[in-house]
């Protein structure tokens, strides 16, 4: 349908007077104008499902568990990273190698940030790669069995993501911050003492220092980690961070002279954006999703399904030129997609942000960490109340859409489009002295814990606004 209103600009009347020369006439004209606001909504968008097998894995997610849900199917998630070194480690006091008390590595949840059992117990093994992951090419699907000898796990444990039922002194141990907004769970992992006096022991000899300080040279030396779950399954967790810490005591006397122990703790290692991180991830999706993927379009993340449609580009084009007249602004296309939650027993929600991206540049996107430009790539949030994604600054994209037209290269390819999961890496900066504003700062595909939904394009609202002047 076809909304109009008319909004008048200005209604002038103006007296020219010509006084150049004996004889000249006066002449007066009255002009009024009338800007009419235009907003097209008669337009059909068309799609279906398309499977995708794998993604770029760059995330700044770690992703640990498995789970087995009915409506969604079977996902196993687990990683490997190198590590970002810290350049200084604490030193003096006489203290060598066998100072080294104990070295864990400590991984971090926000809370909630999980799908499944937070209680049910499962088990992890951790083991050191051998050579340094590639930098590039990586791929959710990619195999790290020729980084590590798994015949040789270096630690393990059983975990869970819960809290509930221990003493309070151990529970404090679990979280993450006194905030009740950023309340998280760690989970601990105790790693060789031997392998924190080998760090050690490498940091106080002559090039220590200076590998420490060079993260390239110390991935050559020790390459990272491999986090695996050896059992167990109803769980995947989240992990937001995680660090290496090197716990180093020694015996002295107090100012009083009194016996005691000092002890340190230093973080001196973590997965930072830096680093090369894989998420490994094994999925079978379930029948009732393959049949509902060939009926409706969807999409199921971390891998599982995009959505391609078709926008009515020429049909968006075609219902400017025919109403727009010579005098016209274009104001914008906005684009709402209604979408549901898929029914599942593990409370699977919608992924929070949707990536509307074209489809012939989808790979380009995140190959080379890109920023939505709103002309070919858009990115939108679900709105759990309207139960709806919208898109709501496409003006860019009629622009280009009619200049094509202009030169007569416009074609039904420049309105495929794809919808794929995204997460939003984004950071915080000052307006002034009292308000901040929220910034994206990357965008990355969906390496998170699982989530789909299915998008009614019955029922979609693809509005173009524009606005063209009347002159009388």
């Amino acid at each position: 349908m076809k909304y109009s209103r008319l909004i008048p600009l200005a209604a002038i009347s103006s007296l020219a007077f010509l006084a150049c020369e004996e004889g000249s006439s006066i002449g007066s004209s009255i002009v009024s104008d009338q800007v009419e606001i235009v907003i097209d909504s008669a337009f059909t968008v068309t799609g279906h499902s398309v499977p995708i097998e794998s993604v770029v894995s760059r995330s700044e997610y770690q992703l640990l568990g498995s789970i087995d849900a009915k409506g969604y199917g079977y996902l196993a998630t687990d990683f490997a990273s190198g590590f970002m070194p810290s350049n200084k480690l604490t030193t003096g006091h006489g203290m060598g190698p066998e100072n080294v008390d104990s070295i864990r590595l400590a991984m971090v949840m926000r809370k909630g940030d999980m799908v499944g059992d937070s209680v049910i117990p499962l088990g992890l093994e951790v083991f050191r790669l051998t050579k340094p992951l590639p930098s590039s090419g990586l791929t959710s699907g990619s195999s790290v069995d020729t980084y590590y000898d798994p015949s040789a796990p270096i630690a393990s444990t059983v975990y869970n993501a819960t809290v509930v039922g221990l003493p309070d002194s151990i529970a404090a141990d679990y979280t993450y911050s006194s905030s009740t907004t950023d309340e998280a769970r760690v989970v601990y992992v105790k790693l060789p003492q031997q392998l924190g006096q080998e760090f050690y022991r490498k940091y106080l000899s002559t090039d220590g220092p200076a590998l420490f300080n060079d993260p390239d040279a110390f991935q050559q030396w020790f390459p990272g980690l491999y986090v695996k779950n050896s059992y167990g399954s109803g769980r995947i967790m989240r992990f937001e961070n995680s660090a290496v810490y090197l716990y180093l005591s020694y015996k002295g006397t107090t100012d009083a002279g009194n016996d005691t122990t000092y002890r340190f703790i230093d973080s001196f290692l973590a997965i930072t954006p830096e680093v090369v991180l894989n998420n490994h991830i094994s999925q079978t999706l379930s029948p009732e999703i393959k049949t509902l993927a060939s009926q409706e379009p969807i999409a199921v993340g971390p891998i599982g399904y995009d959505t391609e449609i078709q926008l009515p580009i020429k049909k968006i084009v075609e219902s400017y030129r025919r109403q727009a007249g010579n005098n016209n602004v274009i104001n914008n296309l906005t684009f709402h997609v209604p979408a549901s939650a898929i029914a599942n027993d593990y409370e699977i929600d919608p992924p929070a942000n949707i990536l509307l991206v074209k489809k012939d540049k989808r790979t380009e996107f995140f190959k080379e960490n890109k920023l939505t430009d709103n002309a070919t790539s858009f990115y939108a949030t679900y709105n759990s109340t309207t139960k709806m994604y919208s898109f709501t600054n496409m003006r860019q994209f009629v622009i280009d859409a009619i200049e094509k037209d202009d030169e007569g290269t416009l074609t039904d390819a420049d309105g495929e489009y794809v919808l794929t999961p995204i997460n939003l890496v984004t950071e915080t900066v000052s307006d002034g002295y009292y308000s901040t504003t929220e910034i994206v700062i990357a965008i990355t595909p969906y390496i998170d814990t699982p989530a789909m939904v299915k998008f009614d394009l019955s029922n979609i609202h693809l509005y173009l606004t524009f606005s063209k002047q009347t002159m009388h």
